[in-house]
């Protein structure tokens, strides 16, 4: 197999020093034009492949920017990293994307891998706190950015979502709709982005008088998981069963509409039902899922201006969503159809 081509080659197929080749890579200003073609001309016919990262490093300036995610296989974190790309791409920035598959040690790993590349900076979506291990990086030099959790430090720049009103939100549409016993399906609860949503929806029910909460914590926010909880809900006595549930995201509601509507029941007349997040098939599931909208693409396109504005113009933002209420049949009845 060939080695690799290196600027040596480049500049013998082009007739010129290397030390030209490498202010063609680097300085092209300082190039003639007669010599940058030839220049050109070697590199398509060698497949020359210039190391990027070694000459940002010399430039001392990188234009790869990081987005940690914990799950890529949810959509609202795939569309958040659409949204990154597309807004780093405007920008004329690359970015790296590390999948955590919600474990702590990849995590770490990423952010060391991220910082040991000396990436430009990193967009960072956890489901644990992590102000601590993000301000250890600004320490050392690596701009960063939480995103989906408000920083506890004004130091700390961060986009996210109102989970608290988001809750609020869900609750109050069932409540006004005649429901009073109530279900909350998330988990797990110390999770912050999940607490957040069950306190919207607590400090509602406690609002109004003979409404209840039940809790149901779940290890893990799946279809799957969402699965089981609507065969234990659908095949409980019917006074024993929850008018309507809040399912802390889409894919535990769509599993649970999926074993309801299978169990010979209703939705939304037997259990009313709404998610959180709105994602692309919640409109489009057997019974259209009413929901909870959060920003998704334009979410990833903030936390790349945000991150920007720290790095060019030293900005700290701490940048806080609100999310909105979709109606759809789930909750609605057909009359909420589009």
């Amino acid at each position: 197999m060939a080695g690799r081509i290196g600027m040596r080659e480049v500049a013998e197929r082009a007739g010129v020093a290397v030390g030209t080749v490498s202010n063609y890579l680097n300085h092209p200003e300082r190039v003639s034009e007669p010599k940058a073609e030839r220049i050109r001309q070697a590199i398509d016919q060698l497949g020359f492949v210039p190391n990027s990262v070694g000459r940002q490093l010399r430039l001392g300036r990188s234009n790869v920017i990081a987005y940690i995610a914990p799950d890529v296989s949810n959509p609202f974190f795939a569309a958040t990293a659409e949204g990154v790309e597309q807004r780093a791409r405007e920008l004329g920035l690359s970015v790296f994307v590390g999948n955590t598959h919600r474990e702590k040690a990849r995590e770490d790993a990423y952010l060391e891998l991220f910082e040991r590349n000396r990436v430009r900076g990193m967009l960072v979506a956890s489901y644990e706190r992590i102000d601590d291990r993000l301000a250890e990086l600004q320490r050392r030099g690596t701009a960063t950015v939480m995103l989906g959790q408000l920083a506890a430090s004004p130091n700390q720049p961060s986009v996210s979502i109102d989970e608290v009103a988001g809750g609020r939100l869900a609750g109050q549409h069932l409540l006004d709709l005649g429901h009073r016993r109530l279900a909350f399906v998330g988990g797990p609860l110390g999770v912050p982005q999940v607490f957040g949503r069950l306190q919207g929806i607590s400090s509602t029910v406690r609002e109004v008088g003979g409404a209840t909460l039940e809790v149901i914590d779940v290890a893990d926010r799946t279809v799957q998981v969402g699965r089981q909880i609507g065969y234990e809900l659908a095949h409980r006595p019917p006074a024993a069963r929850p008018e309507a549930v809040f399912a802390v995201n889409d894919l535990l509601s769509l599993g649970l509409l999926q074993e309801v509507v299978r169990a010979g029941l209703t939705v939304p007349g037997d259990i009313a039902l709404i998610g959180y997040d709105d994602v692309e098939y919640a409109a489009s599931s057997i019974v259209p899922l009413s929901s909870i909208r959060t920003p998704q693409e334009e979410f990833g396109a903030a936390a790349v201006d945000v991150l920007m504005d720290n790095l060019d113009h030293g900005l700290v933002r701490q940048e806080v969503f609100t999310p909105e209420l979709v109606v759809r049949v789930s909750t609605a009845g057909p009359e909420a159809a589009d």
